[in-house]
């Protein structure tokens, strides 16, 4: 029985996946183990570095990240995927490949026009940041060395994004979800290893040796496909004209949050203890984004061919869109309530190691509550994004997150330098953006679509979050009364078992009341665990179908 439990598991997580929730859940397997491997990471920097100089390492991540979301992130998640599939639907698989090539060549090439002159003048940019002098120069110097080396990372993961963005058009999302898992992998090999020789500059080596890993594990599916890279920079090839003018309404988009997340910086440096303080936002949102990316991004990623697929059939693709917005709603608002109410419990099980004080603990867990009022938004944005870009419209997206952005960084600008309020009201200024962006978004794919079943929809929302309200006080109530009167929570094997144990209290109680409330959703995660055994045909019960390709 359990052999044959794991060549079913093995074989749902390999095989291309053909239906959204299947796809989904296949996806979320992969971003657990990312995340997990994510949070040793973070747990690791600060143990070993502290807050303070973590910082600097994060804070010189920025740059780097910003260049490859900017240039990469953008074509991939709205142009590469949907043109490639078009060729592969059209059984025009050379011609894909060849677009392929051209459009990771220019990438690259782009990359370093722009990621060159950058690392040569990153003095003078990190400089100009540093507006409140919260930074000292010696901190600066440092900065400036991790971006370079952070710099040569990002170019090869270049490689690897663009290999995961392929294979995911192919409906394979195993390989490329656990490779990207392995990226964290090396940066931990990078900590463990090299930060007796290296001290902080080692898990910016990290980041080139996970980048490897992170292209190496996936050529050989890669090779399967019948893909081989033939550089060239030719805008002649068939598709190449048709990712640059569907990504550049993404790329600006990407663009404007991207400048707004490095101007945070310069709202730091307005803080003392900016390095220290920066990292205590970070890993608030670290902890933030994890079901974020867990539900909001699988689920989003999952129903974006078929949304693509649905364009032309506006009642499917309602049907499509309001099941995938349920689903990520159901399963992002209990995690959201969790992370509100055992905020303090939660940093000090992941974080609190080592050079990790309890003042940045009490400090983190602040600004994670004010992260978690809005996840549910920052989840649903992705697949509301990419239900803009199903439909061929980019500028939408472009402008609401302009417009959000903007109001970010008014907002943490009047918070920090106007009211002093410290490092949590930046989560606050975040939070508002995020939840008025998602609002625009909502109300514009309304009209656009037709409308939406409104009542059904209202309903079941109501149901949701009133299960979730209820959840926090099934969740608040046992911690308080074990704390108090039965667990010593100064020793971490108690505390584990007291955060466990409020934690499966909350999440079963709101298990129960969505299924008293007769939400849909808490029925299909009903028949998945309970037909845990055949959770691979449980999982194709699902309507929502992902067009296979001709090829494996």
């Amino acid at each position: 029985m359990h052999k044959n439990f794991f060549q079913k598991s093995i074989n749902l997580l390999l095989a291309r996946q053909t239906n959204i929730l299947s796809a989904a859940f296949v996806i979320m397997a992969t971003v657990i183990l990312s995340q997990v491997l994510g949070l040793i990471r973070q747990r690791l920097l600060v143990a070993i570095f502290g807050a303070s100089q973590t910082g600097l390492y994060l804070a010189s991540s920025r740059f780097p990240d910003s260049l490859f979301q900017i240039i990469i992130a953008g074509a991939i998640s709205s142009a590469f995927i949907p043109v490639f599939s078009e060729f592969l639907g059209k059984h025009e698989e050379k011609e894909a490949h060849q677009m392929a090539s051209a459009i990771l060549t220019i990438g690259c090439g782009v990359f370093l026009v722009l990621a060159v002159p950058f690392s040569l003048f990153a003095p003078f940019f990190l400089q100009i940041l540093n507006v409140g002098k919260g930074f000292t120069p010696d901190q600066i110097e440092v900065m400036v060395n991790l971006t370079r080396i952070i710099v040569a990372g990002q170019l090869v993961f270049i490689v690897g994004s663009f290999f995961a963005a392929l294979l995911q058009s192919y409906n394979h999302f195993f390989i490329p979800g656990f490779a990207a898992a392995l990226y964290n992998l090396g940066i931990i090999v990078g900590i463990l290893f090299l930060h007796q020789t290296f001290g902080i500059y080692a898990p910016a080596y990290g980041v080139i040796l996970g980048a490897l890993f992170f292209i190496f594990f996936q050529l050989p599916t890669v090779r399967s496909v019948g893909f081989s890279w033939r550089p060239s920079l030719s805008l002649k090839i068939r598709g190449v004209m048709d990712v640059v003018h569907l990504m550049w309404p993404r790329t600006l988009s990407n663009a404007m949050f991207q400048i707004g997340s490095i101007l945070i910086l310069g709202l730091i440096s307005f803080l003392p203890e900016s390095s220290r303080n920066y990292t205590i936002l970070d890993y608030a949102q670290t902890l933030a984004f994890a079901p974020i990316a867990l539900f909001g991004q699988t689920i989003a990623q999952a129903a974006f061919p078929v949304l693509s697929k649905q364009r032309e059939k506006l009642t499917e693709f309602r049907t499509t869109f309001i099941t995938s917005f349920t689903q990520v709603l159901y399963l992002v608002l209990p995690i959201s309530m969790l992370l509100l109410v055992l905020r303090i419990p939660v940093v000090r099980l992941v974080f609190g190691a080592g050079l990790f004080s309890w003042e940045d603990t009490v400090l983190t867990g602040k600004t994670l509550a004010f992260f978690a009022i809005a996840i549910f938004a920052q989840a649903l944005l992705y697949l509301v994004s990419r239900g803009f870009y199903a439909l061929r419209d980019a500028k939408t997206p472009l402008i609401a997150g302009s417009f959000s952005t903007l109001l970010m960084l008014v907002l943490g600008w009047f918070f920090v330098v106007k009211s002093s309020m410290g490092v949590g009201s930046i989560a606050v200024a975040y939070s508002i953006a995020g939840i008025v962006n998602l609002v625009i978004l909502m109300i514009v794919l309304d009209r656009k679509v037709g409308g939406f079943a409104r009542m059904p929809l209202f309903l079941t929302l109501v149901k949701i979050f009133s299960a979730t309200i209820f959840t926090g006080f099934a969740l608040y109530i046992p911690i308080k009364l074990l704390d108090q009167l039965v667990f010593d929570t100064t020793l971490t094997i108690n505390l584990l078992i007291l955060t466990g144990i409020s934690s499966m209290a909350g999440l079963l109680f709101y298990l129960f009341l969505t299924w008293l409330f007769n939400v849909k959703e808490a029925s299909i995660f009903l028949l998945v665990f309970k037909k845990i055994g055949n959770w691979k045909e449980t999982l194709g019960l699902t309507q929502e179908t992902i067009q296979p390709n001709r090829n494996p």
